[in-house]
């Protein structure tokens, strides 16, 4: 296993099978498809960052790298891929065994090029915020004070905008700072780009162009109209904290059986048309805070009447949620309109019952958007999440912008498609596999956002047929397949550059590479991989969820990296005693002991329970009594683990500190195996879980008699 963390850690790539079934039919009979988790991102201080454009072969369009084939004397290198033989330019003339440019280090299998000629000038990142206000004082309180916040978080040169919903859409308008100013549309109507240049005057005293697309301040807009909303956060900090400050409760009244009339469609439909508007192509992120469900035009969930219970699972399959499609349908045109102009929709939903996640998952994932779901905007799971999204740390998310990802591989594999945060750019090539799985049909993807933690999943299929005719020109003597990942994307520090990462992996055929091919398997990344595949066939038939939880599971599911993913399947136990240092523990009941502390990692919650004895010697005080140090070591090794796994980790996970038989104990117990229950009595210390399902050890008993027969 370690081999493979350390291939992660020098290209952020794990892969099912480092050695890979060489045939179509070897391929069928390992089940686990050929499949990788890549993260384009992953923070590494050894890759080399070069000055200058790559060096692309002009037939695949793929990048010198570490594999090429290169004859110093005649100046060519040839190409993994297509084993084309390309001339190098004039300025790789010195080239030499002894002086080799970076690409061809063998170490150096992942590069970026940050090419200042190529990319233009910087552009700043734009952040709209779009605020829902059908919410109760309390709540409202709380988001306003989280908002001051970020506000003082972002970065000076980036441009912010700001709209409120509720019954009706406000767009600010924080360029005219004598006095609060905004322009309203009604929720129940549909908004189109046409009217946003119309009726919030942006050729106010000049002649509208009557041809051509009005996108920006390169075709038609003027740099001063597009000021009067989205302006430098340096600039427009006074104004914005005057808007915060003075954000009420929306004032349209609600009866007492009725939802609040909340239009979060048309919100995010006139966000998305005036960045499409004012800023196409440049980095931006829409920002929406949603507190309840959207019950009035585009995009609602449920109808404004308490009597009607928001959609679940069973209604989806019944197919008895009849507004439940069209919402679908409409988020898609908008995740299709976002894609097109390189915008992301981040969404923070905090509530107590259903907002709609499952409506907006196609526009969230599709656009790489980040998504937070808590119970209120007072909790520490928002606050915190919403802080680390704009805090320069060494943990800090890195956002990028408006990335192109590309996969060049050797002829005898094909992509089946991508399972994760990205958009297909429909450009069928050779590489493409009839067989299509999530976003396929294409070998380049757009990434509207990414950041150091996305990752994605790769399916391939391996296409190279049994017997003589399948080995190609220039394969005969080479028993390898390469595979080459180009990520194009805007710095979070505005410039754009290109990170290319190039593997190669032997390929074994027919029954005498059996051995190989197991030591080759990556468990981990298997099971990461058969996760993404499962959710993404069976997304509906799921219980104990609500479909917007099931939503953003999956979604957080569908863009963690191997290890994250392996805590999401099956949670962490550590146990800490007087007796042993930290230990890992099985997630059963006999876990449990007086004098031990118990630390559960599963991802979304972490947990410190504490062992009825240690509860009580932790109440007495024992910890700050002298003699009594390697007690406080013990109660503080476990807080400083969690500390850290908070601080890697976004969202930030509820953290829940509790003891045995106290009431929160529930969050450790639903995630252990009842192999101790009232029907068998615990051993002394020991706790007991009371219920009806059967233990591990017994379903497995029924299994394995199950598949005897």
């Amino acid at each position: 296993m370690s081999e493979f963390l350390d291939l992660e850690t020098q290209d952020g790539i794990r892969m099912t099978w480092n050695v890979i079934p060489g045939t179509k039919q070897d391929a069928t009979n390992c089940v686990v498809p050929v499949s990788a988790i890549y993260t384009p991102l992953k923070p590494n201080p050894s890759i080399p960052v070069l000055p200058y454009a790559p060096l692309r072969c002009r037939m695949c369009r793929s990048i010198l790298n570490p594999f090429s084939v290169v004859d110093f004397v005649a100046k060519i290198w040839v190409c993994p891929f297509c084993f084309q033989r390309n001339h190098f330019p004039q300025h790789y003339n010195s080239i030499s065994e002894n002086n080799l440019p970076a690409e061809l280090f063998p170490q150096y299998t992942t590069v970026e090029y940050k090419s200042t000629s190529e990319t233009g000038p910087v552009a700043p990142p734009v952040f709209l915020f779009v605020v829902d206000t059908c919410m109760i004082e309390e709540e409202i309180g709380y988001l306003k004070s989280a908002l001051a916040q970020a506000i003082e978080l972002l970065p000076d040169q980036s441009l912010v905008g700001f709209i409120t919903f509720g019954t009706y859409v406000q767009v600010h308008e924080l360029g005219f700072g004598l006095l609060p100013k905004s322009y309203v549309f009604k929720g129940t109507k549909e908004v189109t780009k046409e009217q946003i240049l119309d009726q919030m005057s942006f050729f106010a005293g000049k002649t509208k162009p009557t041809t051509g697309v009005i996108a920006g301040a390169r075709n038609g807009l003027s740099a001063e109209s597009i000021a009067r909303f989205l302006l430098p956060a340096s600039e427009c900090e006074f104004v914005l904290n005057s808007v915060i400050e003075e954000l009420q409760k929306d004032p349209w009244p609600v009866p007492a059986d009725k939802r609040p009339s909340r239009c979060t469609g048309v919100a995010l439909s006139v966000a998305a048309s005036l960045l499409g508007v004012c800023v196409p192509g440049s980095g931006a992120r829409i920002m929406a805070f949603v507190g309840g469900p959207s019950t009035e035009g585009l995009g609602s969930i449920v109808s404004k009447s308490l009597s009607e219970p928001i959609r679940s699972h069973k209604d989806l399959n019944k197919g008895s949620a009849p507004l439940y499609n069209k919402a679908v349908k409409f988020y898609e045109d908008i995740s299709k309109q976002l894609v097109n102009q390189g915008h992301v929709l981040d969404l923070f939903a905090c509530a107590l019952d259903q907002v709609g996640v499952a409506e907006m998952k196609v526009a969230v994932e599709r656009t790489g958007g980040i998504v937070v779901l808590a119970e209120s905007f007072g909790h520490s799971v928002f606050k915190d999440s919403l802080r680390r999204f704009f805090q320069s740390s060494d943990n800090d998310l890195d956002l990028s912008f408006n990335g192109i990802f590309e996969i060049n591989c050797s002829k005898d594999v094909k992509i089946q498609g991508i399972i994760g945060p990205c958009t297909s750019l429909e450009k069928k090539s050779p590489l493409s596999s009839d067989t299509v799985v999530g976003q396929g049909n294409t070998n380049a993807w757009k990434m509207c956002g990414l950041d150091r933690k996305t990752s994605l999943c790769l399916v391939f299929d391996i296409a190279k047929k049994d017997g003589p005719d399948s080995v190609g020109v220039g394969q005969s003597a080479s028993n390898q397949f390469y595979f080459q990942f180009l990520t194009y994307y805007q710095h979070h520090e505005g410039q754009m550059r290109l990170r290319a990462t190039t593997l190669s992996r032997r390929w074994v055929a027919g029954s005498g590479g059996v051995q190989e091919l197991i030591d080759g398997f990556d468990q981990e990344a298997a099971a990461a991989v058969m996760a993404r595949l499962v959710s993404f066939k069976m997304e509906a038939e799921v219980s104990n969820n609500s479909p917007d939880e099931t939503a953003y599971f999956t979604m957080m599911l569908n863009t963690e990296n191997v290890s994250n993913a392996v805590v999401m399947i099956q949670p962490s136990l550590i146990s800490y005693s007087f007796q042993s240092g930290p230990e890992p523990v099985l997630l059963d009941v006999t876990a449990i002991a007086a004098d031990r502390i118990l630390l559960l990692d599963s991802y979304f919650t972490v947990v410190i329970f504490h062992g009825i004895t240690i509860a009580q010697w932790r109440k007495a005080g024992y910890q700050y009594q002298e003699g009594h140090e390697s007690f406080a070591q013990l109660l503080q090794a476990p807080q400083e683990e969690a500390d850290a796994i908070i601080k890697e980790r976004f969202p930030v996970p509820r953290l829940v500190v509790c003891d045995q038989y106290g009431s929160q104990a529930r969050f450790l117990l639903a995630k252990l195996n009842p192999s101790v229950s009232y029907d068998n009595p615990p051993a002394p210390g020991g706790d007991v879980i009371f219920t009806d399902d059967v233990s591990f050890q017994v379903f497995m008993d029924h299994l394995q008699r199950l598949a005897v027969h």
